[in-house]
């Protein structure tokens, strides 16, 4: 017992004060993994706002799950279809949230008073904008968008600063990279190791990379997620978004931060100290576990993924990334390097390349033709506000996509 009979301070038990949450993204995965979490803690989160794109039949069934107070999508035309859905769901009309629409409806989503914590789960740049009001309100932020720190970087950790918000990864290589970090002495970290399962092309001949079909690029070997993030886990350009991400969050050089191809994902992040030593940090592939983390830190609750037995038998295997063989990886160091918004561009331009992949406009090896093209044609500036970077990324967007269309017109050889 402490003085004044007092037990240690670990085994005080302090009631949670219950969080209150906007879910930007609430029909993806992480998405749902997150409302999941919510389903089996209700007594510690609230959902304030559901923020979805156009998938408005799984909106309806979380609006009538967890009852929102707003509920948002991103046109005028999935407003009407969520109207349609919630009259045929036999729900009130008193019961129903606000229903809103639009990218303006997105930033108020976050900007109410009660609401403490934002997962910021949009695919893509759209999410920018409601992300960084958040950081700018100094709120809670669980970060599953890698467009905000490989689009905004700059910005978006200059207004975490200023404002004193919490930005918390849940991408699983950043989250893993946090505990790991909160275990050592930050000062004498020498290196970040992140792990990257090497996609379903990590023992393809390159020669057999021009024949590769979506389907065979969306058949993850590890984790089930949306089918950008997916093809560029195939290319490893989503490792090389990541790379851009752990320097920002972590404020770590690019010569510092290295990839390993691990393909068991069992092992999501490392950290070297300047002695040698090194910390892993090892769970589940669920992504409920780091959803979890960014929701309870600096606390730790019990997950509902299946705990690791370390009496079995297991391989984990570690070795370098091939990088002529995914190039993406080795451009997202060198556009780290340059700087400026140069990893915009670069996000700009690989999203649209998977875009034409997907539809079968373009081969496989033309993505990284088509950004590598996109970057050497767009000036590198420096962006000063959102709307510039909105401003680099259409550029961007727009060149890339006459380059995917001459490509699938065949106006182009690769």
């Amino acid at each position: 017992m402490r003085a004044g009979g007092l037990p240690p301070r670990d085994t005080i038990k302090y009631p949670r004060r219950m969080k209150t949450l906007t879910i930007l993204g609430s029909t993806g995965s992480i998405g749902t993994s997150t409302l999941d979490v919510v389903r089996r803690n209700r007594h510690l989160y609230r959902v304030y706002a559901l923020v979805a794109g156009g998938n408005t039949d799984t909106l309806t069934a979380q609006i009538l799950e967890f009852r929102p107070k707003v509920a948002a999508v991103a046109t005028t035309e999935g407003l009407a279809r969520l109207n349609e859905s919630l009259h045929k769901s036999g729900l009130p009309r008193e019961d129903w949230p606000e229903l809103v629409a639009g990218a303006d409806a997105r930033v108020d989503t976050v900007r109410a008073a009660e609401v403490d914590t934002v997962i910021s789960a949009i695919v893509g740049v759209a999410g920018l904008p409601a992300t960084y009001e958040a950081v700018c309100l100094g709120k809670r932020v669980g970060l599953a968008n890698k467009e905000v720190l490989v689009s905004g970087g700059a910005l978006v950790m200059d207004a975490v600063k200023k404002h004193g918000a919490e930005l918390l990864p849940v991408d699983s290589e950043h989250n893993g990279a946090h505990q790991c970090l909160r275990a050592g002495n930050r000062k004498q970290v020498s290196k970040l190791i992140l792990t990257a399962s090497g996609g379903p092309f990590r023992n393809t001949p390159i020669e057999k990379l021009a024949e590769v079909t979506p389907e065979q690029a969306l058949n993850h070997p590890t984790w089930r997620m949306g089918n950008r993030i997916t093809i560029d886990s195939a290319t490893l350009m989503n490792k090389g978004f990541e790379v851009i991400e752990a320097c920002w969050l972590f404020d770590f050089a690019p010569s510092q931060v290295d990839v390993v191809i691990h393909p068991q994902s069992t092992v999501h992040a490392m950290i070297e100290f300047s002695d040698g030593s090194v910390l892993a940090q090892i769970s589940a592939t669920d992504m409920r576990m780091p959803i979890q983390y960014a929701l309870t830190y600096p606390d730790r609750c019990e997950a509902p993924v299946p705990k690791i037995d370390w009496t079995q038998a297991r391989n984990l295997e570690f070795s370098a990334p091939d990088f002529v063989k995914f190039p993406l990886l080795k451009v997202a160091y060198q556009c780290l390097d340059a700087g400026g918004s140069a990893t915009c561009t670069l996000n700009a331009a690989d999203e649209v390349a998977v875009e034409a992949f997907l539809a079968g406009r373009i081969g496989f090896p033309a993505i990284h033709e088509i950004v590598q093209e996109t970057l050497t044609r767009v000036p590198s500036k420096t962006p000063r506000s959102i709307d510039d970077i909105l401003e680099i990324d259409n550029e961007s967007r727009v060149l890339a996509r006459e380059l995917a269309t001459a490509r699938a017109a065949g106006t182009v050889t690769a």
